[in-house]
């Protein structure tokens, strides 16, 4: 695991077998994947990030997650990060 700080987010961990910096959501199209709005930048496949859970829904709109670690941020704040969405 490693610990990092990006886009001024605050630390956290990545979880091996998370979706986060997944090369393969680079090939697929656009509906297919989504950017984490924890960690921008990090695309996320849609359908991977549901089965592992790392989904949540706010204000009528699905946000997918790169890795565990930004569950607890975005539920924290989500308005916050759906407006950086």
């Amino acid at each position: 695991m490693t610990t990092h700080d990006h886009h001024n987010q605050g630390a956290h961990e990545h979880h091996q077998g998370g979706a986060c910096h997944n090369p393969a959501a680079d090939k697929l199209p656009s509906d297919q994947v989504a950017d984490c709005p924890v960690m921008p930048g990090n695309l996320v496949v849609r359908t991977e990030a549901e089965a592992a859970g790392l989904v949540r829904d706010y204000d009528g709109v699905r946000y997918y997650l790169c890795c565990a670690g930004c569950g607890p941020k975005f539920d924290a704040d989500p308005a916050a990060y759906a407006h950086a969405a």
